[in-house]
């Protein structure tokens, strides 16, 4: 195996949770040649002859695979945890994959949520991925990993930003018909109309000149005249709709969370960091406490704890007033077995001598 191939190791209380894990794998670009599942059939039960099952088949079985991962029968300590879990009725995955896709891998099967090989007999679950970088011999290391010499190795430092847009969001509006409707309308008007009456009357006198002119021809025309109603219909604008928009704006804040990661250094060359204040921590408690009969092992996680905490780049530059309420909930959480009133002085004292505010001993006796 190349210097660069990494072999993830995974143990599920059934075969079923293990297929689930190795389509997933598959589903994400991992191939059937980097997929490994195996279970014994009939695991755990007397009297029954068990088999291995495995997607691809090891010389030797199980055992003859495990070699493959871990080499000789000198290292089987490496998976005697994984074997153990096998025979009980568990079932194994593994995945080979390069160093660039160890933590795609190793998420998508605590994804499934694997049992801890070392908490099997307790049922617990947790991370179970054993994941390894092959060394030159082949060989992973006692604790399950695999170690290689290739460094520098970096750990990302994320940090999310907000980022507020806006976009435009229908809430409602107005649409307007027009349209022409017909009603019946009614309106009185007086019509005059004539009518020619001719009427004949007897006359007995003598005629005249003028009669006997008038008789010889006269033509007497009289027209009759009617009124009619006349209808005209003449279209007038009485009233104007106008649409239009009336725009406001508003502030608006938007509260939301970011998350990023902090990444604390530990010196492995001091086991608590706070060596050179030992002597001084010692003489506070024999000024504060020993009368009281208790031994300096019990209050010197208090003070290891104040220091520390001065030290954490979350609480630089602020008060121990404004930082006594975390520190509480964080000691309470750390030391469930100790109570913050009984220990809060000496947890002062550590933090005192970080931020410089702390006399010495000898100092306070003066």
């Amino acid at each position: 195996m190349a210097l660069n191939e990494s072999t993830l190791v995974a143990v599920f209380r059934n075969r079923s949770d293990a297929e689930s894990a190795a389509s997933d794998l598959k589903a994400n670009g991992f191939s059937s040649n980097q997929v490994y599942v195996g279970s014994y059939n009939n695991a755990g039960a007397p009297g029954t002859a068990r088999e291995w099952n495995a997607t691809h088949q090891h010389e030797g079985g199980i055992k003859g695979w495990f070699k493959s991962l871990f080499g000789d029968d000198e290292n089987a300590s490496e998976y005697a945890g994984y074997e153990g879990a096998a025979n009980s009725g568990s079932a194994i995955v593994s995945v080979q994959t390069s160093d660039d896709d160890v933590d795609r891998a190793t998420q998508i099967l605590e994804e499934h949520d694997p049992i801890d090989v070392n908490e099997a007999g307790t049922g617990q679950s947790g991370a179970a991925v054993a994941a390894g970088t092959m060394n030159a011999a082949g060989v992973a290391s006692a604790s399950g990993r695999q170690t290689t010499s290739d460094l520098p190795a970096s750990i990302p430092v994320v940090e999310e930003d907000l980022r507020v847009g806006k976009r435009s969001v229908l809430r409602g509006g107005v649409r307007v018909y027009s349209r022409v409707v017909e009603t019946p309308v009614e309106e009185k008007v007086n019509l005059r109309e004539e009518r020619v009456r001719v009427d004949r009357q007897p006359v007995n006198r003598a005629a005249n000149a003028s009669d006997l002119r008038a008789g010889a021809e006269q033509v007497i025309e009289v027209q009759e005249y009617a009124e009619e109603p006349v209808v005209q219909k003449q279209a007038r604008v009485v009233e104007e709709v106008r649409v239009s928009k009336d725009v406001s704006e508003r502030s608006e804040t938007v509260r939301d969370t970011v998350r990023h990661s902090e990444v604390q250094v530990e010196d492995l060359g001091r086991s608590t960091g706070q060596s050179d204040y030992s002597d001084d921590f010692r003489r506070d408690f024999q000024t504060r406490y020993a009368s009281s009969g208790g031994s300096y092992d019990d209050y010197a996680p208090a003070y290891s704890y104040g220091y520390q905490a001065a030290s954490d780049p979350r609480y630089q530059g602020r008060s121990w007033d404004d930082v006594e309420s975390d520190l509480r909930t964080g000691y309470g959480r750390e030391y469930p077995n100790s109570t913050w009133e009984k220990m809060k002085d000496s947890i002062r004292y550590g933090w005192d001598k970080v931020t410089g505010k702390a006399r010495t001993a000898t100092a306070q006796g003066n």
